[in-house]
């Protein structure tokens, strides 16, 4: 697939690094610019391209940039990925980086909502829950017995069904943890949040889950 990256901090560089060796053509992007890139793209293959660009022609987009960024993106940054394109979320909000955001503090907005309402386009939120290191030091083969699960969150059913695959590819295995209403369960300061381990243990935990932030997760 022609995957679009924005954002090469450690999520987005390490997909960059893992997403190239599996075959896909990978473009990313950063805030300061592609010439800021260059040892990433020769060490991976991947094509380093203006923010503006970084969905053109893309299938996935995976967004893994600061929250406070989000409505900053280029105008149109979408508007050159394939029809059907898959948008990923990997965000997570810290007040502390990116100050208050009142629709998440005040009116109870997910996370990976508000971000979906900044960018204009359905979200799969994946990749938030897990350390960056897991993902080029965690996959497994499909079925093995130590195989980590990662929970991802969506409206759209095919673009799950989508990154579920993705997931595969890499290493992991998915759990669908509902709506994009629902992803509350897998933001910071929950169970499942830096937790490796199996999907029977990843359901576990989202269902444990609370809907208060806790006070360090909290403007």
């Amino acid at each position: 697939m022609k995957i679009g990256i924005v954002g090469a901090g450690h999520i987005g560089g390490n997909l960059t690094r893992r997403l190239t060796a599996l075959g896909h053509d990978v473009s990313v992007a950063n805030s300061r610019g592609p010439q800021t890139l260059s040892e990433l793209a020769e060490e991976t293959g991947a094509t380093a391209v203006p923010v503006a660009e970084a969905a053109h022609g893309a299938d996935v987009v995976v967004v893994t940039i600061p929250v406070k960024n989000i409505p900053d993106l280029p105008a149109g940054l979408l508007d050159g990925a394939t029809e059907g394109f898959v948008l990923i979320d990997t965000g997570n909000y810290y007040p502390q980086r990116d100050g208050r955001i009142a629709q998440i503090e005040d009116e109870g907005l997910t996370e990976s909502r508000w971000t979906e309402r900044q960018l204009g386009h359905p979200v799969v939120k994946v990749f938030n829950a897990t350390y960056a290191q897991d993902l080029l030091d965690k996959p497994r083969p499909t079925g093995a017995a130590d195989r980590i699960a990662l929970p991802l969150t969506g409206d759209d059913e095919e673009a799950k069904k989508t990154v579920t695959s993705l997931l595969d590819e890499l290493g992991f295995d998915a759990v669908d943890a509902g709506g994009l209403d629902e992803s509350w369960r897998q933001q910071p300061g929950t169970p499942v949040y830096g937790l490796a381990a199996g999907a029977d243990e990843v359901v576990a935990a989202l269902a444990a889950a609370t809907p208060e932030r806790p006070a360090q997760f909290r403007a």
